[in-house]
């Protein structure tokens, strides 16, 4: 018995799809933004920082520079920055979109606590980011983490 998918009618008839052209990540002539560093083949670095101590959490236009700069030392392509302030003296939640993929912001001034999620492909290098943070923000402690998402060997 021949059983189509519910999605079958709103998907597009294979003859006008682009095919895929699969290349190892290894093929220097395709250029697919995977990193390959110390033997290790992966999608891209993510770091986490978490920065206790931190001033200036309440500050849409200096987060916006400080994010702006960060992007800058990190060699990534700004997309679009989007901030949103939760009021006078609250948090920043944010999200900057990079051609090479994101960083975001969650900030808790009143515990003087601002979590940043960096994540990049390609050849930006996410780590360069922390001393422009620590610059902007001043913590008295910051706590990072690596991940290699997508890792492939």
């Amino acid at each position: 018995m021949d059983q189509t998918s519910p999605l079958s009618e709103n998907m597009t008839p294979a003859e006008e799809l682009t095919p895929l052209i699969e290349t190892s990540v290894n093929d220097n002539a395709t250029k697919d933004y995977f990193k390959e560093r110390d033997g290790e083949v992966y999608a891209g670095a993510h770091v986490l920082a978490d920065l206790w101590g931190a001033e200036r959490l309440d500050d849409i236009d200096y987060m916006e520079e400080g994010l702006r700069n960060a992007v800058e030392a990190c060699g990534a392509t700004l997309l679009h920055i989007h901030l949103h302030h939760f009021g006078n003296g609250c948090g920043v939640s944010g999200v900057v979109v990079l051609a090479e993929s994101h960083i975001s912001v969650h900030t808790w001034p009143e515990r003087g606590f601002a979590a940043f999620d960096i994540f990049m492909c390609g050849s930006c290098e996410p780590e360069l980011a922390l001393p422009v943070l620590q610059k902007y923000f001043n913590p008295e402690r910051m706590d990072t983490e690596l991940q290699k998402r997508g890792k492939i060997t």
